[in-house]
């Protein structure tokens, strides 16, 4: 998050927009959810965009940091962005994400927490996934599984 952190110095905690991408990680009817270590809540792996960056480049570099996973292939399920992905850091940082969305059901390594953002990796079925869901990925989340039906 450089490029953030250095807009930061400048701009303090005010509303910044933020471009970035998550990635819907599917294995056998399964999204895999991490747990996040700032807010303590479910989300999908994910972050923002670096200067020169690609989306989809962000969403593989994002998967690969926060879960030891590589996308093989990524298939762009959506673009999120409006008042439902404005989101306050428990630290006070302000941003409106606009936020690419990639399905990936094609990846290979092994499951490893990176330790710093996130707690836990887990895969969670369709049908049961928790309501301790983080603000900004709940919309991403909810119309993926509408998609499902």
């Amino acid at each position: 998050m450089g490029y953030i952190m250095e807009l930061r110095k400048i701009v303090g905690s005010r509303a910044l927009i933020n471009a970035g991408a998550c990635v819907l990680l599917c294995s056998k009817q399964r999204l895999l959810l991490q747990l996040r270590t700032d807010n303590g809540l479910w989300g999908l792996p994910g972050g923002s965009m670096e200067p020169g960056e690609t989306l989809e480049e962000v969403a593989k570099r994002e998967l690969l940091e926060e879960t030891g996973l590589e996308a093989r292939s990524l298939e762009l399920f959506n673009i999120f962005s409006g008042k439902d992905l404005y989101y306050k850091y428990p630290h006070g940082d302000e941003v409106y994400n606009v936020v690419s969305a990639y399905v990936c059901s094609d990846f290979e390594g092994a499951l490893k927490e990176d330790g710093v953002e996130v707690q836990e990796l887990r895969f969670f079925s369709y049908s049961e996934i928790p309501n301790e869901l983080s603000p900004p990925d709940k919309p991403v989340i909810y119309k993926f599984l509408e998609s499902l039906t």
